[in-house]
């Protein structure tokens, strides 16, 4: 390995260390409260070698949130290529996020619950492109006449809001939900027959 391709992995890797620091304090003590001093001192760098990555706060939490959003939408990407029955796609689609969420838990948190409140670019590019997975998802059951529904905007939008609502509770509830799979099944039944054309 020469020099060069070393010095390259070298800045990734104290890259992803500034990334995975301030992911943790971002989520434990809130983004208003952390620093890039915080940051620093967790991974035991000056502060001025942040500014060498990153511009400021906000450009970290943006990368954050492009990040988790880009491993999601890699996951809806090869649901929405499948052929096979679209409304059993959109339920995995629902099921493939809700398993992200719980998988993730700081990425999710930060992403879609700390950081919708900043407004950070991510939320109009990447987000934006996991939410069109979603739209996409749901037109396809529109046009093989599996809804009993035909506003695709109004559907998307009701099922994300029940598989976050759903997400957001099995990380940060300590309510004593039944299993995860049998309680996520559930869910998905509930909010896919509210819909399935009879």
């Amino acid at each position: 390995m020469g020099v060069h391709e070393r010095r390259a992995r070298q800045k990734e890797s104290v890259r992803e260390e500034i990334l995975d620091a301030a992911r943790t304090l971002f989520v434990k003590e809130g983004y208003e409260h952390a620093s890039i001093r915080k940051i620093a001192d967790k991974i035991e760098y000056s502060p001025g070698t942040i500014y060498l990555y990153f511009r400021d706060k906000a450009e970290i939490l943006d990368q954050i949130c492009q990040e988790t959003f880009a491993k999601l939408a890699q996951k809806q990407q090869a649901i929405n290529k499948d052929a096979s029955d679209p409304l059993e796609c959109l339920r995995r689609g629902l099921r493939t996020y809700v398993h992200f969420g719980i998988e993730n838990p700081n990425h999710y948190i930060l992403t879609f619950v700390q950081a919708k409140q900043k407004s950070t670019a991510a939320h109009s590019t990447t987000g934006g492109t996991c939410f069109d997975g979603l739209r996409r998802g749901v037109q396809r059951c529109i046009d093989s006449g599996r809804l009993n529904c035909t506003d695709t905007e109004e559907v998307a939008q009701a099922l994300w809001a029940g598989v976050h609502g759903l997400t957001t509770l099995l990380i940060t509830s300590d309510f004593p939900f039944i299993e995860h799979n049998r309680l996520i099944d559930r869910h998905l039944n509930i909010l896919i027959e509210g819909i399935r054309k009879k």
